[in-house]
């Protein structure tokens, strides 16, 4: 009989605390997780003080209901994985100090991961990804286009110039005079909505796999305050309609190409956009263009931060032989290669 691996996993790199239990990489034993949107609406956003003290009060306690829930010990586990980076400094740290402190009094490995390779390795929880892979990643803070080579093999071949497309969708949303979050809300507009206004489409037809939403961003908040000035009103769900509209445009444009130039056995949609309807809406059709490739979009329910895809994603790269030492600190700034033509 195979011995499972078991994988303690923390996520806190933003405004989530999360630890989860997971069996061989694609089973969730046990799942807890605290949100904090309640505690920074009210700032139109996530302050990075307020959050780290929201990870302190929360850590300790969703460890020991992650253990009760999956009904095992330390005793049974194989390693100890968390979230190195990208994220808040502060926010980071606060995971990565409980993860090393019970990996070192219980004598088990501890196995750093980057971020966005968890979002990614949340679609093992659906299928296994099946290499080559190639990821959209969307979130709040990063849109890319991930080449997957083989596994533990991550490559940049697209990344955004300056917002991401969830950064876009909260700023647009503060604009439109939305609660923070606003990429749930935009999308249930977008669904009432009609295509009335006409939004760019920046980077569309370069030829690369790179994406600008800084532009689209810019355009909305002039419409807004030019109808402001000259007293006339804008129909929030046909905005909402047009804005998702030319934000999907980019984003599955730029997945077809990526998808033609590199033929893959799956594609993964990844990150908390990819709980966007009209996103998913957009990619089922687009992927009925490449039979040969199985589309894996990450269930909604695993799409936001959350520690089960960080115990996925240490599960590989614990099978890789990654290790972290007692001195591994929280990296911001952490990110995967980008590919060298």
């Amino acid at each position: 009989m195979t011995e499972h691996r078991l994988i303690m996993a923390f996520e806190s790199s933003a405004d989530e605390t999360s630890v989860a239990i997971i069996r061989d990489g694609n089973e969730i034993v046990s799942l807890e997780t605290a949100t904090q949107i309640k505690s920074h609406q009210r700032f139109g956003g996530i302050v990075p003080e307020v959050a780290s003290r929201h990870h302190i009060e929360q850590v300790t306690l969703l460890a020991d209901a992650a253990l009760q829930d999956a009904n095992v010990t330390y005793d049974d586990l194989t390693a100890i994985t968390v979230t190195q980076g990208p994220g808040l400094v502060g926010a980071l740290l606060i995971g990565v100090t409980a993860a090393k402190t019970i990996a070192w009094a219980h004598n088990l490995p501890l196995v750093p991961v980057i971020h966005l390779a968890g979002h990614i390795s949340a679609a093992n929880f659906v299928e296994p990804i099946q290499y080559p892979a190639l990821a959209l990643m969307v979130s709040g803070g990063h849109t890319e286009l991930v080449l997957m080579r083989e596994e533990y093999d991550y490559l940049v071949i697209g990344d955004t110039r300056d917002d991401a497309a969830g950064e876009c969708y909260d700023k647009v949303g503060r604009t439109m005079g939305l609660k923070y979050p606003s990429g749930k809300i935009i999308d249930e507009m977008a669904h009432r909505g009609e295509d009335a206004y006409d939004l760019p489409r920046a980077m569309l037809n370069e030829d690369n796999f790179d994406f600008s939403f800084s532009g689209l961003k810019s355009a909305v908040i002039n419409l807004m305050h030019n109808a402001e000035q000259r007293g006339e009103s804008v129909d929030l769900d046909n905005l909402a309609t047009s804005f998702q509209h030319a934000v999907v445009d980019v984003l599955a444009g730029k997945t077809e190409r990526a998808l033609k130039a590199y033929p893959v056995k799956s594609f993964i949609v990844a990150g908390g956009v990819a709980a966007n309807q009209g996103l998913r809406d957009r990619l089922n059709e687009l992927m009925q263009q490449f039979p040969d490739t199985t589309y894996i979009p990450v269930p909604i329910a695993l799409a936001g931060d959350n520690a089960a895809m960080i115990g996925a994603a240490g599960d590989i790269a614990y099978r890789h032989g990654k290790r972290g030492e007692w001195d591994l600190n929280a990296n911001p700034a952490l990110e995967f290669n980008y590919l060298e033509e």
